[in-house]
């Protein structure tokens, strides 16, 4: 198989794709904080000599270069959230999904493929494709992963001021032992997932 990473939007185009955007989420992981998936459709030809792969292949200061980069010259752009309360209420993996439906609902226009980076489709209407490393396979998966990540970490950033006891800014709401002494210190917030160990257990 060709390993460029313009090799899925190629195929799809050849299968007679026109709109065609990867889909990527941010923060399945951590115990606070929602999560961030967003949908970016390039028009062709596609941006790969721009240095866009895999958000956690870069650093934060990249990451933000890039996603400037992709605002610029992507034809369009969907962010989709989903808050804790929901995660607890209805899961992570089913809140991963609905945040990735949600970034496609909210493009200007309405793609007619989707590159899905992981195992699962979302559920749409929409023709999906679902990518296992999508993120390091299409370069339409690697911008999504890298606006998901900015938009996650500046979300994260914006929550360390109002809950300064916790250390948001520098770990994002991943369970570091510093953030697992401060949970325990202090208690969950509003914003930790409620449903994940150890608040599940602190909440028995």
């Amino acid at each position: 198989m060709d390993s460029s990473m313009d090799y899925y939007e190629q195929q799809a185009t050849e299968e007679g794709a026109e709109l065609i955007a990867g889909v990527d989420e941010a923060g399945r992981g951590p115990l606070a904080g929602p999560v961030v998936a967003a949908s970016v459709l390039f028009n062709p030809p596609w941006p790969i000599e721009s240095g866009i792969n895999d958000s956690k292949a870069l650093s934060a200061k990249k990451r933000k270069t890039l996603s400037r980069l992709i605002y610029k010259t992507a034809a369009s752009i969907g962010v989709g959230v989903v808050w804790p309360e929901e995660i607890d209420r209805i899961n992570i993996h089913a809140g991963s999904l609905l945040a990735m439906r949600r970034a496609v609902a909210a493009m200007k226009v309405t793609p007619d493929r989707l590159l899905i980076d992981g195992r699962f489709k979302t559920g749409t209407e929409i023709t999906e494709l679902a990518i296992v490393k999508g993120d390091a396979k299409s370069v339409s998966i690697a911008a999504a992963s890298i606006i998901a990540k900015t938009v996650r970490d500046t979300i994260m950033e914006a929550y360390s001021h109002l809950y300064p006891n916790y250390g948001f800014s520098s770990h994002k709401g991943y369970g570091t032992a510093a953030h697992l002494l401060a949970i325990k210190k202090h208690g969950p917030s509003s914003i930790h997932r409620m449903s994940y160990r150890p608040m599940s257990e602190m909440a028995l």
